[in-house]
């Protein structure tokens, strides 16, 4: 496990409880008490969590999720989902961000990527996002920019969606879109439960050079409700429980694979 992966688990410990111990990061993450020490020291440097004797805690630091977020069966899937994406997006990159469980995961592994906080007198990254999570999560990256698109919040997904969000997308060009599903089927369009949130999804990876999808493997043979648009959508992030009947189906249909691999046991 590298230093950015040591944080971003340690972040995930503490929005699961609010609070998180030295002795709690040597046992669960196998590091020394020295190196859980400075981990938690350079996070409170960064201003994502609040030091305390022997440990941290949350406080209101901007990157706690709302609660439904922190239980997820599949969380350990969408993290190295997004640690595959975070691969891709280079420094000054531009990229769009949707809602969802697996694009929060990401935008954390963005906020701890250590090439992402050098001084820089330009952004190190450009988010244009519609989840108001996201954007509070990296709001306090000084090195970040962060634009909102408008639109009304789905209290169920913390997503800005409706014409005033269509509106700003028009006006954006972006590096890469990462978008999440409900449900995607090789050679057919991926789904989302909202028509709303279908629609931005669509518009935000129009405006990009390259849309990936991600998608842990239990969404894959799942149908949702509200269909994307099938062209816009040809690269797949997904995970090892991915079979080799699936992999082969969505190559055959012309959809590029990305696997991450497997979550390390601790």
């Amino acid at each position: 496990m590298n230093r950015t992966e040591r944080l971003t688990a340690i972040l995930d410990l503490l929005a699961a409880d609010g609070q998180v111990e030295v002795d709690e990061i040597v046992e669960k993450l196998g590091v020394s008490p020295a190196t859980a020490r400075r981990d938690l020291d350079s996070l409170a440097n960064e201003r994502l969590l609040t030091r305390t004797r022997g440990g941290a805690t949350s406080g209101s630091v901007s990157y706690d999720l709302p609660g439904r977020y922190n239980r997820d069966d599949h969380a350990a899937q969408k993290q190295q989902i997004a640690h595959a994406a975070s691969a891709l997006i280079p420094k000054g990159a531009v990229i769009g961000l949707c809602g969802g469980t697996t694009s929060t995961a990401l935008a954390q592994v963005l906020s701890t990527r250590e090439d992402l906080m050098v001084h820089s007198n330009r952004p190190t990254l450009t988010v244009v996002t519609n989840a108001i999570n996201i954007a509070a999560q990296l709001a306090i990256r000084p090195n970040f920019k962060i634009m909102v698109t408008g639109g009304i919040v789905n209290p169920r997904s913390y997503e800005l969606v409706g014409p005033y969000a269509d509106s700003i997308l028009q006006r954006v060009a972006l590096d890469f879109a990462f978008i999440g599903v409900n449900g995607i089927e090789p050679g057919a369009a991926p789904t989302t439960n909202d028509e709303a949130e279908a629609s931005v999804n669509s518009r935000m990876a129009r405006r990009a050079s390259e849309a990936y999808i991600l998608a842990d493997a239990s969404k894959i043979g799942k149908r949702a409700f509200a269909t994307m648009e099938e062209d816009t959508f040809q690269n797949l992030i997904t995970d090892s429980g991915v079979t080799e009947e699936q992999l082969a189906a969505f190559r055959e249909a012309g959809t590029n694979v990305v696997v991450a691999p497997a979550p390390d046991v601790v």
